[in-house]
């Protein structure tokens, strides 16, 4: 399956973006873990004047999710998935599959994307730092006082978000959305990460939150450990704050 959708790819590429100067195919298709109704993940560097862009579409009854980018927009694009500390595009390009490869760039911005995956986020400004030490605080309240199961749910899933943030911080890693979130979460702590997982599943057959309070709880005490009576937000925010 997997040299069929590489040839697969070839025709999506030279139909949609013939003059493209590198092709990197990424996702479960490049790892040999794609079934049979993957996607294809694929990264297009495109000439300059183009334009950057995203686009959902489907080939040959199989969609695509396609990154078409020229260098400029690429640029851009690293710099804001590392901000946003998930490395969307930096892990396309380091762990993805080069099809296409005209001029060299695609070798060299794979090498640059693989160490800044290993080099990991900029730590978090230090107000963003503090309201999330203070959303988990009292997002914690908020569980231990909930009313029925269906609040308690709700209030979980922010838990285990924050306290995932909050943690993948302390480490310096990556974070994720979707299924990547359980992954990268993984990655950052495998035992504290674990537990965090374990105890929101818990939560949702039992509606016990205390595994949740004591997971999210070691998370917090690793950030500085519980903030609320003294903290203070002003308005308008810090460029680098986080409302």
């Amino acid at each position: 399956m997997r040299e069929a959708l590489i040839d697969q790819t070839r025709r999506l590429v030279a139909e949609l973006h013939p003059d493209a100067s590198a092709v990197v195919l990424a996702g479960s298709v490049a790892a040999g873990r794609a079934r049979a109704g993957s996607d294809l993940d694929l990264a297009v560097l495109l000439p300059d004047g183009r334009s950057t862009h995203r686009e959902t579409l489907r080939h040959e009854g199989r969609v695509a999710e396609v990154f078409a980018h020229t260098r400029a927009g690429l640029d851009e694009l690293r710099a804001f998935d590392a901000a946003s500390r998930r490395g969307v595009v930096q892990q396309l390009y380091a762990t993805g599959l080069v099809l296409l490869d005209r001029d060299g760039h695609a070798a060299r911005i794979a090498e640059e994307c693989r160490a800044e995956l290993l080099a990991g986020p900029p730590p978090l400004p230090a107000e963003q730092r503090e309201n999330l030490r203070y959303a988990l605080t009292d997002l914690l309240d908020d569980l231990a006082d909930a009313p029925d199961r269906l609040e308690a749910l709700a209030v979980g899933a922010e838990v285990l978000r924050t306290a995932a943030d909050l943690l993948s911080d302390h480490h310096r890693a990556w974070t994720g959305t979707g299924k990547w979130f359980p992954r990268r979460l993984l990655a950052a702590d495998p035992d504290l990460g674990a537990r965090l997982l374990a105890a929101h599943r818990t939560l949702g057959e039992t509606g016990d939150p205390a595994a949740l309070l004591a997971a999210a709880g070691a998370a917090l005490a690793l950030a500085g450990g519980p903030l609320s009576a003294g903290y203070r937000r002003d308005w308008p925010p810090a460029a680098d704050g986080k409302r």
